[in-house]
């Protein structure tokens, strides 16, 4: 696919530097990659410098929320080279949001496009710390301006950047959310969507106040089966067994945690894929049962469980980190930064383009 590159990409990926500390998202690079769906077709892509977006006050997308996205890495390898962990996976996923929103499609062609074309022109930023890496996001919004609750017509297909450390490389302290709801049944919570984080700011801004982390929710039609964090799936090491809450329509499938089912069989565990109950749960983490538990993404790869926060009990696990999340967490970095073989074929190398 043939792509266009703005003249002034090159003197903006020469006057950047990557600071000391990265922080998660916070640093952004100085390029990105557009298209723009008109009339039932896709522009051609381009690469430009990084801005701000212009935007009708009347867009869809700030009206109507007509807005999904992804989170994907690229990683530096130990030879040096820079590679994409399954990016084919957010692809569709990406697919499947826009269409839950009444939105078209990137084309895989044109989503791949962007994706290898900033990492090849970002290859630089890309950090070479074990654990950090150059954190993509491709995202889609509707831009049509026009107030009438109905889909977009126009829509803009962006790739930006951010090198970037782990979103949260500590253990984490959980809050059981008893009274919102993450998403409905039904709803949008299977996709990647604005509105699904935006639901579960409330509930993070009252769990800050109680010292925890971030909230462990629970189905919304009867708030007594796990189903997961605000931007992580969940898993338990229940008498040395891994257990996660079974895809349920309104839980996110997301890459880490399939790719982790996956290295987890791989490697000699039993995996169940199955609803688990709150209270059982609890119950078994007071008992010793539970010795540990853990919470993984695409941004914080695996991070630890310490605490889950119910009401006024504190129920502290034994273990954190564990051994199960410690082996998994080394076993898929060493498959994503190239010190061990990729015998599922889920990297995809990106040769790294100098600007001129």
């Amino acid at each position: 696919m043939s792509i266009y590159i703005d003249p002034a990409v090159a003197n903006s990926l020469r006057g950047f530097e990557v600071p000391e500390k990265l922080g998660f998202g916070n640093v952004m690079a100085p390029v990105m990659f557009r298209a723009v769906y008109q009339d039932g077709c896709w522009s051609r892509g381009e690469l430009v410098p990084y801005a701000p977006l212009a935007l009708d006050p009347a867009a869809k997308v700030l009206h109507y929320a007509q807005s999904c996205f992804e989170g994907m890495k690229a990683y530096r390898t130990q030879g040096g080279g820079i590679a994409l962990f399954r990016p084919e996976r957010n692809c569709a996923r990406m697919a499947h949001s826009a269409e839950r929103l009444c939105m078209p499609a990137v084309p895989e062609a044109l989503f791949m496009a962007g994706v290898r074309t900033v990492t090849a022109y970002c290859a630089n930023l890309v950090p070479a710390t074990s654990g950090e890496s150059l954190y993509l996001r491709p995202f889609l919004i509707g831009t049509q301006a026009d107030l009438s609750v109905s889909a977009s017509t126009s829509y803009e297909y962006y790739v930006i950047a951010s090198p970037s450390a782990a979103y949260h490389a500590g253990n984490m302290r959980l809050w059981v959310e008893r009274e919102d709801s993450r998403a409905a049944l039904g709803g949008t919570g299977d996709a990647k969507v604005g509105g699904n984080y935006a639901a579960s700011l409330q509930s993070i801004a009252r769990l800050k106040q109680r010292g925890y982390d971030q909230s462990l929710w629970l189905n919304p039609a009867n708030r007594n089966l796990i189903e997961e964090l605000s931007g992580m799936n969940f898993f338990a090491v229940i008498d040395g067994e891994l257990h996660t809450p079974a895809l349920s329509g309104s839980i996110l499938e997301g890459v880490t945690r399939d790719s982790l089912i996956d290295l987890a069989r791989d490697l000699g565990y039993t995996v169940h894929e199955s609803a688990i109950d709150i209270d059982q749960l609890l119950e078994l983490v007071q008992s010793g049962n539970c010795e540990e538990a853990f919470a993984c993404g695409t941004a914080a790869i695996i991070s630890p469980i310490s605490e889950l926060g119910d009401g006024e009990q504190r129920y502290e696990l034994a273990h954190a980190p564990g051994p199960v999340a410690e082996r998994l967490r080394a076993e898929l970095l060493d498959l994503q930064e190239g010190r061990s073989e990729d015998r599922f074929g889920w990297m995809q190398a990106v040769e790294p383009v100098a600007p001129e």
